[in-house]
Protein backbone atom coordinates (compact mmCIF):
# COMPACT_ATOMS: atom_id res chain seq x y z
CA UNK A 1 0.00 0.00 0.00
CA UNK A 2 1.50 3.23 -1.01
CA UNK A 3 1.51 6.10 1.52
CA UNK A 4 2.11 9.62 1.13
CA UNK A 5 4.95 11.21 3.47
CA UNK A 6 2.48 14.63 3.48
CA UNK A 7 0.16 14.27 6.57
CA UNK A 8 -0.76 15.45 10.23
CA UNK A 9 -2.50 13.80 12.97
CA UNK A 10 -3.84 14.54 16.37
CA UNK A 11 -5.65 13.32 19.57
CA UNK A 12 -6.09 14.83 22.95
CA UNK A 13 -6.80 12.81 25.68
CA UNK A 14 -6.57 12.76 29.65
CA UNK A 15 -4.88 9.73 31.54
CA UNK A 16 -3.59 9.58 35.15
CA UNK A 17 -4.57 13.29 35.64
CA UNK A 18 -2.43 14.56 32.87
CA UNK A 19 -4.07 16.55 29.93
CA UNK A 20 -2.06 15.33 27.03
CA UNK A 21 -2.23 16.47 23.29
CA UNK A 22 -0.42 15.24 20.57
CA UNK A 23 0.21 16.49 17.26
CA UNK A 24 2.07 14.61 13.94
CA UNK A 25 3.01 16.50 10.84
CA UNK A 26 5.10 15.71 8.18
CA UNK A 27 6.15 16.74 4.10
CA UNK A 28 8.60 15.08 2.04
CA UNK A 29 12.08 14.14 2.69
CA UNK A 30 14.73 11.91 1.17
CA UNK A 31 15.09 10.02 4.60
CA UNK A 32 13.65 9.96 8.08
CA UNK A 33 13.92 13.18 9.90
CA UNK A 34 12.14 13.72 13.28
CA UNK A 35 12.14 16.75 15.67
CA UNK A 36 10.10 16.87 18.17
CA UNK A 37 8.95 19.39 20.96
CA UNK A 38 7.41 18.49 24.53
CA UNK A 39 6.93 20.30 27.47
CA UNK A 40 9.79 21.34 29.57
CA UNK A 41 8.66 18.89 32.69
CA UNK A 42 8.59 16.00 30.03
CA UNK A 43 11.90 16.52 28.10
CA UNK A 44 13.17 13.02 29.42
CA UNK A 45 10.88 11.13 27.18
CA UNK A 46 11.87 12.92 23.79
CA UNK A 47 14.28 10.40 23.28
CA UNK A 48 12.18 7.29 23.11
CA UNK A 49 9.26 9.62 20.10
CA UNK A 50 11.43 8.85 17.36
CA UNK A 51 12.52 5.17 17.79
CA UNK A 52 9.10 4.55 18.81
CA UNK A 53 7.94 6.38 15.25
CA UNK A 54 9.84 3.82 13.52
CA UNK A 55 8.68 0.92 15.18
CA UNK A 56 5.29 1.34 14.10
CA UNK A 57 6.11 2.24 10.13
CA UNK A 58 7.17 5.75 9.78
CA UNK A 59 10.54 5.52 7.48
CA UNK A 60 10.68 8.36 5.45
CA UNK A 61 9.48 12.27 5.48
CA UNK A 62 10.54 15.72 7.51
CA UNK A 63 8.29 14.63 10.64
CA UNK A 64 7.05 16.85 13.44
CA UNK A 65 5.61 15.87 16.74
CA UNK A 66 4.37 18.43 19.15
CA UNK A 67 3.49 17.13 22.82
CA UNK A 68 2.26 19.08 25.35
CA UNK A 69 1.51 17.38 28.93
CA UNK A 70 -0.39 19.45 31.65
CA UNK A 71 -0.76 17.68 35.23
CA UNK A 72 -4.59 18.59 36.43
CA UNK A 73 -4.92 19.72 39.89
CA UNK A 74 -1.43 19.90 40.73
CA UNK A 75 -0.63 16.70 41.70
CA UNK A 76 2.96 16.74 40.38
CA UNK A 77 3.47 18.49 43.49
CA UNK A 78 3.45 17.40 47.03
CA UNK A 79 2.89 20.16 49.83
CA UNK A 80 3.97 19.35 52.93
CA UNK A 81 3.25 21.44 56.73
CA UNK A 82 6.82 22.31 58.50
CA UNK A 83 5.28 21.62 62.10
CA UNK A 84 7.86 22.65 64.42
CA UNK A 85 8.47 25.97 61.93
CA UNK A 86 4.48 27.00 62.44
CA UNK A 87 4.48 26.02 66.11
CA UNK A 88 7.11 28.14 67.00
CA UNK A 89 6.05 30.72 64.46
CA UNK A 90 2.74 30.45 66.03
CA UNK A 91 4.86 30.92 70.08
CA UNK A 92 5.81 34.15 68.76
CA UNK A 93 2.70 35.78 67.10
CA UNK A 94 0.94 34.40 70.66
CA UNK A 95 4.27 36.72 72.52
CA UNK A 96 3.49 39.96 70.14
CA UNK A 97 0.02 39.82 70.57
CA UNK A 98 0.66 39.89 74.37
CA UNK A 99 3.39 42.27 74.58
CA UNK A 100 2.11 44.68 72.49
CA UNK A 101 -1.66 44.34 73.78
CA UNK A 102 -2.85 44.00 70.28
CA UNK A 103 -6.56 43.35 69.25
CA UNK A 104 -7.52 40.33 67.40
CA UNK A 105 -7.12 36.59 66.87
CA UNK A 106 -4.64 34.61 65.77
CA UNK A 107 -5.75 32.14 63.01
CA UNK A 108 -4.54 29.93 60.15
CA UNK A 109 -4.83 32.97 57.93
CA UNK A 110 -2.59 34.74 60.27
CA UNK A 111 -0.07 31.92 60.08
CA UNK A 112 -0.39 30.80 56.65
CA UNK A 113 1.22 34.73 55.31
CA UNK A 114 4.41 33.30 56.11
CA UNK A 115 5.13 30.97 53.32
CA UNK A 116 7.86 29.08 55.47
CA UNK A 117 4.92 27.11 57.23
CA UNK A 118 4.12 25.21 54.00
CA UNK A 119 7.05 22.94 51.48
CA UNK A 120 6.25 22.65 47.84
CA UNK A 121 8.04 19.71 46.68
CA UNK A 122 7.91 17.68 42.87
CA UNK A 123 6.76 14.87 42.85
CA UNK A 124 9.05 12.12 42.17
CA UNK A 125 9.08 11.23 38.53
CA UNK A 126 7.89 7.43 36.90
CA UNK A 127 9.76 7.75 33.75
CA UNK A 128 7.77 4.30 32.69
CA UNK A 129 4.34 5.32 33.53
CA UNK A 130 4.86 8.56 32.27
CA UNK A 131 5.64 7.26 28.56
CA UNK A 132 2.81 5.02 28.83
CA UNK A 133 0.65 7.40 29.77
CA UNK A 134 1.87 9.52 26.73
CA UNK A 135 1.64 6.26 24.39
CA UNK A 136 -2.07 6.31 25.26
CA UNK A 137 -2.45 9.67 23.42
CA UNK A 138 0.65 8.94 20.81
CA UNK A 139 -1.08 5.81 19.79
CA UNK A 140 -4.18 7.34 18.55
CA UNK A 141 -2.42 10.41 17.22
CA UNK A 142 -0.03 8.00 14.89
CA UNK A 143 -3.03 6.00 13.89
CA UNK A 144 -5.11 9.23 12.82
CA UNK A 145 -1.53 10.02 10.89
CA UNK A 146 -1.19 7.12 9.30
CA UNK A 147 -4.35 6.79 7.75
CA UNK A 148 -4.18 10.73 6.51
CA UNK A 149 -1.02 8.88 4.66
CA UNK A 150 -2.51 6.12 3.31
CA UNK A 151 -5.50 8.10 2.45
CA UNK A 152 -3.24 10.45 0.27
CA UNK A 153 -1.42 7.90 -0.55
CA UNK A 154 -4.50 5.96 -2.47
CA UNK A 155 -5.08 9.16 -4.83
CA UNK A 156 -1.38 9.16 -5.63
CA UNK A 157 -1.94 5.52 -6.43
CA UNK A 158 -4.86 6.11 -8.46
CA UNK A 159 -2.78 8.66 -10.52
CA UNK A 160 -0.19 6.69 -11.11
CA UNK A 161 -1.54 4.38 -12.73
CA UNK A 162 -3.78 6.05 -14.63
CA UNK A 163 -0.40 7.67 -15.99
CA UNK A 164 1.05 4.79 -16.86
CA UNK A 165 -1.57 2.89 -18.58
CA UNK A 166 -1.01 6.21 -21.00
CA UNK A 167 2.23 4.98 -21.49
CA UNK A 168 1.55 1.97 -22.19
CA UNK A 169 -0.74 3.39 -24.94
CA UNK A 170 1.97 5.39 -26.55
CA UNK A 171 5.06 2.46 -26.55
CA UNK A 172 1.92 0.64 -28.32
CA UNK A 173 1.52 3.52 -30.54
CA UNK A 174 5.61 3.42 -31.00
CA UNK A 175 6.11 0.08 -31.54
CA UNK A 176 3.57 -0.08 -34.37
CA UNK A 177 5.28 3.29 -36.17
CA UNK A 178 8.52 1.34 -36.35
CA UNK A 179 7.03 -1.40 -37.96
CA UNK A 180 5.63 0.67 -40.57
CA UNK A 181 8.70 2.63 -40.62
CA UNK A 182 11.05 -0.29 -41.68
CA UNK A 183 8.61 -1.55 -43.79
CA UNK A 184 7.95 1.66 -45.52
CA UNK A 185 11.82 2.78 -45.76
CA UNK A 186 12.01 -0.56 -48.36
CA UNK A 187 9.27 0.55 -50.60
CA UNK A 188 11.20 4.26 -50.42
CA UNK A 189 15.00 2.81 -51.30
CA UNK A 190 13.54 0.49 -53.86
CA UNK A 191 12.03 3.57 -55.74
CA UNK A 192 15.00 5.52 -55.54
CA UNK A 193 17.06 2.82 -56.53
CA UNK A 194 15.09 2.47 -59.37
CA UNK A 195 15.22 5.60 -60.98
CA UNK A 196 18.72 5.95 -60.46
CA UNK A 197 20.01 2.60 -61.91
CA UNK A 198 17.48 2.79 -64.85
CA UNK A 199 19.17 5.90 -65.66
CA UNK A 200 21.78 4.55 -65.93
CA UNK A 201 20.91 0.81 -67.01
CA UNK A 202 22.40 -1.31 -64.11
CA UNK A 203 19.93 -4.06 -63.07
CA UNK A 204 18.49 -3.84 -59.93
CA UNK A 205 19.96 -6.41 -57.03
CA UNK A 206 16.95 -7.44 -54.59
CA UNK A 207 19.78 -8.91 -52.35
CA UNK A 208 21.60 -5.15 -51.97
CA UNK A 209 18.21 -4.03 -51.16
CA UNK A 210 17.65 -6.78 -48.77
CA UNK A 211 20.74 -5.72 -47.24
CA UNK A 212 20.45 -2.09 -46.99
CA UNK A 213 17.08 -2.65 -45.40
CA UNK A 214 18.32 -5.07 -42.60
CA UNK A 215 20.97 -2.76 -41.52
CA UNK A 216 17.91 0.57 -41.33
CA UNK A 217 16.45 -2.24 -39.35
CA UNK A 218 18.87 -2.80 -36.91
CA UNK A 219 19.43 0.89 -36.43
CA UNK A 220 15.77 1.59 -35.73
CA UNK A 221 14.42 -1.25 -34.15
CA UNK A 222 13.14 -0.16 -30.36
CA UNK A 223 11.75 -3.81 -30.44
CA UNK A 224 14.63 -4.67 -27.11
CA UNK A 225 13.75 -1.32 -25.31
CA UNK A 226 9.80 -1.64 -25.70
CA UNK A 227 10.23 -5.06 -23.92
CA UNK A 228 12.26 -3.67 -21.03
CA UNK A 229 10.10 -0.87 -20.72
CA UNK A 230 6.94 -3.35 -20.64
CA UNK A 231 9.38 -5.63 -17.88
CA UNK A 232 9.19 -2.26 -15.78
CA UNK A 233 5.51 -1.72 -16.03
CA UNK A 234 5.39 -5.27 -14.71
CA UNK A 235 7.77 -4.31 -11.61
CA UNK A 236 5.80 -1.30 -11.42
CA UNK A 237 2.58 -2.63 -10.70
CA UNK A 238 4.52 -5.49 -8.31
CA UNK A 239 6.21 -2.64 -6.01
CA UNK A 240 2.61 -0.67 -6.26
CA UNK A 241 0.82 -3.68 -4.55
CA UNK A 242 3.84 -4.23 -1.77
CA UNK A 243 3.41 -3.60 2.03
CA UNK A 244 7.31 -1.58 2.31
CA UNK A 245 7.87 1.69 1.28
CA UNK A 246 8.03 2.00 -2.09
CA UNK A 247 9.38 5.70 -2.77
CA UNK A 248 12.97 5.04 -3.35
CA UNK A 249 12.34 1.41 -5.20
CA UNK A 250 9.77 3.56 -7.84
CA UNK A 251 12.18 6.76 -8.47
CA UNK A 252 15.00 3.89 -9.38
CA UNK A 253 12.36 2.51 -11.72
CA UNK A 254 11.28 5.91 -13.07
CA UNK A 255 15.11 6.16 -14.06
CA UNK A 256 15.16 2.97 -16.07
CA UNK A 257 12.31 4.03 -17.62
CA UNK A 258 13.52 7.08 -18.70
CA UNK A 259 16.68 5.81 -20.09
CA UNK A 260 14.91 3.09 -22.34
CA UNK A 261 12.65 5.83 -23.58
CA UNK A 262 15.78 7.96 -24.45
CA UNK A 263 17.27 5.32 -26.40
CA UNK A 264 13.82 5.43 -28.62
CA UNK A 265 14.03 8.74 -29.03
CA UNK A 266 17.83 8.43 -30.64
CA UNK A 267 16.87 5.52 -32.77
CA UNK A 268 14.12 6.77 -34.47
CA UNK A 269 14.11 8.98 -37.70
CA UNK A 270 10.05 9.07 -37.46
CA UNK A 271 8.72 12.44 -36.78
CA UNK A 272 5.19 10.83 -35.93
CA UNK A 273 7.54 8.49 -32.90
CA UNK A 274 9.41 11.56 -32.09
CA UNK A 275 6.01 13.17 -30.91
CA UNK A 276 4.83 9.87 -28.84
CA UNK A 277 8.32 9.41 -27.43
CA UNK A 278 8.06 12.92 -26.07
CA UNK A 279 4.83 13.02 -24.23
CA UNK A 280 6.28 9.54 -23.03
CA UNK A 281 8.96 11.60 -21.62
CA UNK A 282 6.48 14.10 -20.34
CA UNK A 283 4.46 11.20 -18.58
CA UNK A 284 7.42 10.02 -17.33
CA UNK A 285 8.34 13.37 -15.47
CA UNK A 286 4.83 14.08 -13.95
CA UNK A 287 5.30 10.45 -12.61
CA UNK A 288 8.80 11.38 -11.05
CA UNK A 289 7.92 14.55 -9.57
CA UNK A 290 4.70 12.13 -7.98
CA UNK A 291 6.89 9.79 -6.50
CA UNK A 292 8.76 12.25 -4.45
CA UNK A 293 5.34 12.28 -2.27
CA UNK A 294 5.72 8.44 -1.44
CA UNK A 295 6.89 7.56 1.62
Amino acid sequence: MIKSMTAFGRHTEIVNNKNITVEIKSVNNRYFDCSVRISRNYSFLEEKIKPYLQNHGISRGKVDVSITIEQIGGGDVLISLNEEYAKAYFEALKQLKETLDLPGEITVATLQRDSNIFTLSKVEEDEEQDFADLCVVLNQAIEKFVLAREREGANIEADLRQKVEGIKERVAIVEAHSEEDITSYRSRLEEKLKAVLTDNKITLDENRILTECAIFADKVAVDEEIVRLRSHFKAFEDILTSNEPVGRKLDFLMQEMNRETNTIGSKCSNSSIAHVVVDIKCELEKIREQIQNIE
